[in-house]
């Protein structure tokens, strides 16, 4: 059931549970140096208009579906407290219906840094956990830069992410991210790409 009910009450980072294995560390430092950049009620303000979506599951426990980068970002940062919006309640579910519901509607992805699909007991039990893939940095780097749209399909930015795995080398895109992200622009406007939520095409001459 979809309630969708803001949380004014904060809640502590550190009993959110995250629904993914992976965020991108690069994107991570990217948000707290924009964190850093407010100041006083500047911060307040933008996590009164970032709550984060929750859903509620066995035992009370809130899980995280999306801004994953964000409550890492927060967490590093030492901010202890964030608020959520709850957009459903599976609390009264058992642990293994729970998860075959969240999976089902494209709420969690237990996918690993190379793209592999893991059971959900793979999937960390606090923010502080979750581990780095440098292609969902480079897939949300290649959103930001017009690369492809904003897309409303769940996890559309990991889908972009194991596109460039498959054509790009992980060490390349450690050692200079800038030059990793032209040549993902130049991927993601080619014809291999059309299958991917928010594609833009390829740019058509004349």
């Amino acid at each position: 059931m979809s309630i969708r009910e803001p949380t004014l009450s904060p809640v502590r980072i550190a009993d959110l549970r995250p629904t993914q294995i992976t965020v991108g560390f690069h994107e991570v430092e990217e948000k707290r140096l924009a964190w850093r950049a407010r100041s006083g009620k500047k911060e307040s303000a933008y996590l009164g208009s970032h709550m984060i979506p929750v859903v509620a599951g066995p035992k009370g426990r809130l899980y995280v579906t999306d801004h994953h980068h964000m409550a890492r970002a927060m967490h590093e940062e030492g901010v202890t407290d964030v608020l959520v919006n709850v957009i459903a309640d599976l609390s009264a579910l058992e642990k293994d219906s729970f998860w075959v519901v969240m999976d089902c509607r494209g709420w969690c992805h237990p996918y690993d840094a190379n793209g592999v699909r893991r059971t959900f007991s793979d999937i960390p039990a606090r923010v502080a956990d979750l581990v780095d893939d440098p292609f969902r940095s480079l897939a949300g780097a290649l959103r930001r830069a017009g690369g492809f749209a904003k897309d409303v399909t769940p996890f559309s930015e990991f889908l972009w992410a194991d596109f460039l795995r498959h054509r790009m080398k992980r060490r390349a895109v450690e050692r200079d991210f800038d030059a990793a992200l032209a040549d993902a622009l130049k991927l993601a406007k080619g014809k291999d790409g059309g299958y991917l939520p928010g594609w833009c095409g390829p740019v058509a001459n004349g």
